[in-house]
């Protein structure tokens, strides 16, 4: 039997009904084939706009990857931990 799928919102936006105002996207760095690691999380920081958040939950700190942020992108990026486990870290980036 086919599931009836809610109608998208007409209101603007990709029409994908996601509020992405609010939402705050998540990359998992364990996720993305080692090889192009670095540049598919540089390539999704450079999409957000000004004021834009990203999450990143990487297995440790990725001191290499922020340092390499920062030389690319001087004061451009704002990070915290937001959520520091044994197994991960989740790391918020802001976008000034």
């Amino acid at each position: 039997m086919p599931t009836e799928l809610p109608l998208a919102n007409q209101s603007g936006g990709c029409g994908c009904g996601h509020d992405h105002e609010t939402e705050v996207p998540t990359l998992v760095a364990g996720q993305i084939p080692h090889a192009v690691r670095h540049g598919a999380i540089i390539g999704a920081l450079g999409q957000l706009p000004s004021g834009g958040q990203m999450d990143l939950v990487a297995p440790h700190v990725p001191t290499p990857l922020l340092d390499q942020i920062e030389q690319l992108f001087p004061g451009v990026y704002g990070t915290e931990v937001i959520d520091p486990t044994p197994q991960a870290y989740r790391i918020r980036f802001s976008k000034a």
